[in-house]
């Protein structure tokens, strides 16, 4: 009835299924962190004449954000990512 169907959700190993999460995660929680200490050296820099605090904040917001998503993302397992797959066309007789 479903043979062809759910070809593609056959051959997902699980452990590939963490792997992408770990990869997600780690390199999310990579860009926040970077994302807020620049952040945080240019409000020190700019606003608070060059104190220390804005730029330990920043990049502690960062990894903080970056932990809450690879939290949720390992606690809902089916969370469905946007995937763009390639359906193959049938040829047209002749």
């Amino acid at each position: 009835m479903n043979a062809g169907k759910n070809k593609m959700a056959d051959n997902v190993r699980s452990e590939d299924v963490l792997g992408q999460k770990w990869d997600r995660c780690v390199s999310d929680t990579m860009i926040k962190f970077a994302s807020g200490l620049g952040l945080g050296i240019v409000f020190s820099v700019v606003f608070f004449r060059r104190r220390p605090w804005p730029v330990a904040f920043g990049a502690g917001a960062g990894l903080g954000m970056g932990y809450a998503n690879c939290q949720h993302d390992f606690q809902n397992p089916f969370l469905a990512y946007g995937q763009r797959i390639k359906v193959a066309q049938k040829a047209e007789p002749k």
